[in-house]
C-alpha cells in the first residue's frame, strides 16, 4: 500500500469512527467524499470496504460499552439519534430553516471573511474543486432536511478555511502586483473585520448558557438545610437548550426532570420543589432569582463602539407551599425590558 492510499485508507476509518461515534449525521459527508475517491480511483473498493467493516465494528463494541455504563441501560447513542432524525422524521419539532440557510447564514457567520476568500480560491487553483466538491455536496444534502443547525455541517467547515487559505497565500505572494495589491488590501480588511466579529461573539457566546449559571446558584442557595426530603426540579426545554447537562447535576437529594410538553398550569399539580423556566411568572409557585443572558448587539458613539445588551433569560421558581426555601435569602427576578 503506497504512501496515498495508506492516508486515504486512514481518512475513511476516521470518518467512520466519527460517524458512529459522535455524529451519524457526517454518514453524508462520507458518502459524496468515498464516491468521489472511488471514480478517481483513490482508494480500492475491497481495502476500503474490509477496513471501513472493522472499523465500524470496533466502534459500535466501543460506543456501546461506554454509552451503556454511563447512561445505565443498553444504548447506542448515534442509533438514537438517526431514528429520530431520520426514521422518525420528527427533527422539525425543533425548529424549520429554508433550504438556503446554511449558505446565507451559518456558513457566512462561521467562516467569516473565509467565506469569499473559499469561493475565490476556487477560482484561483482548480485542485481545490476536488476538495470542495464532497463538502458542497454534503451541504447541500443537509440543507433538504427543514431542521437545521450549524453543529450538523460543522464538519465541513476546516475544508473552506483550507480553500480560503490558498486564496489568502496566492493574494499575499502577487501583493505586489497591480491588480492583485487591491485584492490583497480588501482581504487585510476582511481579517480585520473578522477579528472584529470574533471579538464580539466570543463575548456573547460568554453570556448564552444563563440555565447552567441558574443551576450552580440554585444548588448553592437552594440546598437542604432542614431536612433530607427530595428536591425536585423541573427543567423546561428552553434551559435544557441553554446550559444545562447531566454533567451540572448533583446527586441525591436533587432529582431532575426534563419532561416536555408540561403546561404551566400542570407543574403545580406535579409537586415540584423549584423550577427553572424560561416564563417569569408560574402560578404556584414564587420567582426567587433571574439570570441574564445575551439579547442584541448595541451600537454606540464612543468606547467600544459595540456593546452586548442583556436581559433576564431563565427564571428560578420556588414552590409556595414549601416555606423552608421561601425564607431562605434569594437574589429576587428581575422584570424582562
Amino acid at each position: 500500500m503506497n504512501i496515498c492510499s495508506y492516508h486515504v485508507n486512514s481518512l475513511f476509518l476516521v470518518q467512520v469512527f466519527a460517524t458512529l461515534v459522535f455524529r451519524c449525521d457526517i454518514l453524508l459527508l462520507i458518502a459524496p467524499l468515498g464516491l468521489e475517491l472511488l471514480l478517481t480511483k483513490s482508494v480500492s473498493f475491497w481495502k476500503a470496504l474490509t477496513s471501513c467493516l472493522a472499523a465500524a465494528f470496533l466502534s459500535i463494541g466501543l460506543t456501546v460499552l461506554v454509552d451503556s455504563v454511563i447512561w445505565r441501560r443498553l444504548l447506542w447513542p448515534e442509533l438514537e439519534v438517526f431514528w429520530f432524525n431520520s426514521v422518525l422524521n420528527r427533527s422539525s419539532e425543533w425548529g424549520t430553516h429554508p433550504f438556503h440557510w446554511y449558505f446565507t447564514s451559518a456558513l457566512p457567520r462561521s467562516l467569516l471573511a473565509a467565506y469569499p476568500l473559499f469561493l475565490l480560491g476556487v477560482l484561483l487553483d482548480r485542485r481545490i474543486f476536488f476538495y470542495i466538491l464532497p463538502v458542497l455536496s454534503f451541504v447541500l444534502l443537509y440543507s433538504k432536511l427543514p431542521h437545521k443547525e450549524l453543529r450538523f455541517i460543522i464538519s465541513s467547515i476546516p475544508v473552506f478555511n483550507f480553500a480560503a487559505a490558498v486564496a489568502a497565500s496566492r493574494l499575499y505572494n502577487n501583493r505586489k502586483k497591480n491588480l492583485w495589491r487591491y485584492l490583497y488590501i480588501a482581504m487585510s480588511g476582511l481579517v480585520l473585520g473578522s477579528l472584529g466579529c470574533t471579538a464580539v461573539f466570543f463575548m456573547a457566546s460568554y453570556e448564552n448558557y444563563p440555565s447552567g449559571c441558574a443551576l450552580k446558584a440554585l444548588h448553592r442557595i437552594g440546598g437542604v438545610t432542614k431536612n433530607s426530603d427530595e428536591l425536585r426540579v423541573h427543567i423546561d426545554t428552553f434551559s435544557a437548550m441553554n446550559g444545562i447537562s447531566r454533567f451540572c447535576e448533583y446527586n441525591y437529594p436533587w432529582r431532575y426532570s426534563k419532561e416536555e410538553n408540561v403546561s404551566l398550569v400542570d407543574l403545580q399539580m406535579r409537586n415540584f420543589t423549584y423550577l427553572l423556566n424560561e416564563n417569569s411568572y408560574i402560578e404556584g409557585f414564587k420567582c426567587l432569582m433571574s439570570v441574564d443572558g445575551f439579547s442584541r448587539v448595541r451600537v454606540r458613539i464612543g468606547f467600544p463602539p459595540i456593546s452586548l445588551a442583556k436581559e433576564p433569560k431563565v427564571f428560578i421558581h420556588g414552590n409556595l407551599r414549601n416555606m423552608d426555601i421561601m425564607n431562605r435569602s434569594w437574589p429576587g427576578c428581575s422584570v424582562i425590558p
